[in-house]
């Protein structure tokens, strides 16, 4: 008879961690299934975004930014250090450290909850039970709850086939351990931004190759323009927006691209080329076909507003279903099904969920930018602040950016907010508390900020919704 638990949960990534945690903490027994491995075939837990996705690239984004502020910024504040050496095998080493801490860090979590870890590929069975492979063999456990936390993993494009050694993904992106002198990146997404601009500060000459005519359609275009002309004017990112790769092809230390480009084809040579198109559902193979397991028509599995399948007792949290494909996301999900398993109500507002690309400036939103509230028909009021007039932000030496509002013209209530600038990954927390509460932008306006502070931005733009900002000219 097979071992049985409370919940088994598949996958050990930020949702399924997560979830696993706070099931023990309801009292379930629980335990987590998860494969992954280090380099050195050790179970690793914290799924691609501890292990090869958030926190390895902003350790990477931290240290090239270093580098960036000590051949750039430092003179205009009167620091003088000579010419700066980059040991990027060090960089690299650093980089590893950090996630080893925080993989055994969830490791740590578990004992301490008293979740079980199971290592190998958790499959989902007949009658709630789930089938667990690795080197050492195949067990089966049984269960009256399976929470699927199954994740994502990178698209792959037939014109640029990843080897993980001149053609990379996110993942051989982040063990590059020489400066390419001429780096490719297709995709000019979040994880292509992020990658490029490491390498870019770094001393790489980065193109990258995006698709869509639009540069970051999600964000509003006010600040999607700004961010533009920040990245290649500023620091010379070379991103050349509709182009579409047709080929490749990678000798013994190069890779030769071709691509269309204003009706022309166009070939390039790179040291190493970056695919970065985004992401899909990681779910093959996670239940045998007579389970029945529902997916969408995008392969991620189906799941009603509770996060449950069409099986009885089986849930779905994180990349694995709709939404957007972000760690805090998936986390949340993961507490609601716990929560929801335990027999208590929860909610998730996935109207407020915030996106933050990790760039220099940082870019972060949540809810409805213009073109939408346009798209929708909204009666609707926006107000701004640039950081250029911010205290606080000139004295780091931040001058550009902005905080941008939109809120109803009619009840004053946020509709949406959206930051490009200095620390907008920390700023934009403010905005999801204001809309999580239904605040108006007068609520954020006599709320008093600290000077001198970046927040003041926050208010500053509260208050320009009215056409009473303080500190700019309306």
């Amino acid at each position: 008879m097979s071992e049985k638990f409370d919940v088994i949960v598949v996958g050990a990534g930020p949702a399924g961690y997560v979830a696993a945690i706070r099931c023990a903490q309801l009292g379930f027994n629980t335990a987590c299934v998860d494969k992954w491995e280090d380099n050195d075939g050790n179970p690793s837990l914290g799924g691609t975004c501890l292990n090869v996705g958030c926190i390895p690239s902003k350790a990477l984004l931290d240290s090239s930014e270093k580098v960036e502020q000590a051949q750039h910024e430092f003179e205009s504040h009167g620091i003088s250090i000579g010419n700066v050496r980059v040991d990027v095998p060090k960089m690299i080493a650093r980089k590893n450290d950090i996630v080893g801490n925080l993989t055994k860090g969830v490791a740590g979590l578990f004992k301490a909850n008293k979740v079980t870890s199971l290592h190998g590929h958790g499959k989902l069975l007949k009658d709630k039970q789930v089938e667990v492979t690795s080197k050492e063999g195949t067990t089966v456990y049984s269960a009256d709850n399976v929470i699927l936390a199954c994740g994502s993993e990178p698209i792959d494009i037939p014109v640029a086939a990843v080897d993980n050694k001149l053609i990379v993904d996110n993942a051989g992106a982040l063990e590059i351990d020489d400066v390419p002198k001429k780096l490719g990146v297709i995709g000019a997404g979040v994880i292509g931004l992020e990658l490029g601009s490491v390498w870019n500060r770094l001393g790489s000459e980065v193109t990258i190759l995006e698709a869509m005519d639009t540069f970051l359609a999600p964000v509003d275009k006010q600040l999607a323009r700004e961010a533009q002309r920040t990245f290649t004017k500023g620091q010379g990112l070379d991103i050349k927006l509709g182009a579409k790769v047709t080929g490749s092809k990678a000798s013994k230390k190069s890779v030769k691209v071709t691509y269309d480009f204003k009706g022309e084809e166009h070939t390039e040579t790179f040291d190493k080329l970056i695919v970065a198109v985004g992401r899909k559902a990681n779910t093959k193979d996670i239940a045998s076909d007579d389970v029945g397991l529902k997916l969408d028509d995008r392969g991620r599995i189906d799941v009603d507003g509770q996060l449950r399948t069409n099986i009885d007792g089986v849930y779905a949290i994180g990349d694995a279903v709709k939404g957007p494909m972000l760690a805090h996301k998936g986390s949340e999900e993961g507490v609601a099904v716990a929560e929801i398993i335990a027999g208590q109500k929860p909610y998730i507002n996935h109207d407020t969920v915030p996106w933050v690309i990790y760039t220099h400036p940082e870019i972060a939103w949540v809810g409805l930018n213009e073109e939408q509230a346009k798209e929708q028909g909204l009666n609707y009021k926006t107000g701004f602040f640039p950081f250029a007039a911010n205290g606080r932000s000139l004295a780091m030496n931040e001058k550009g950016g902005r905080v941008k509002m939109i809120a109803d013209a009619d009840t004053d209530r946020v509709l949406g907010v959206h930051i490009l600038g200095p620390n907008a990954s920390e700023l934009i927390s403010e905005a999801v508390l204001a809309m999580e509460y239904s605040a108006s932008t007068e609520d954020i306006a006599r709320t008093i900020h600290a000077h001198p502070t970046l927040s003041e931005a926050m208010h500053e733009a509260a208050l320009s919704v009215d056409g009473r900002a303080l500190h700019k000219v309306n």
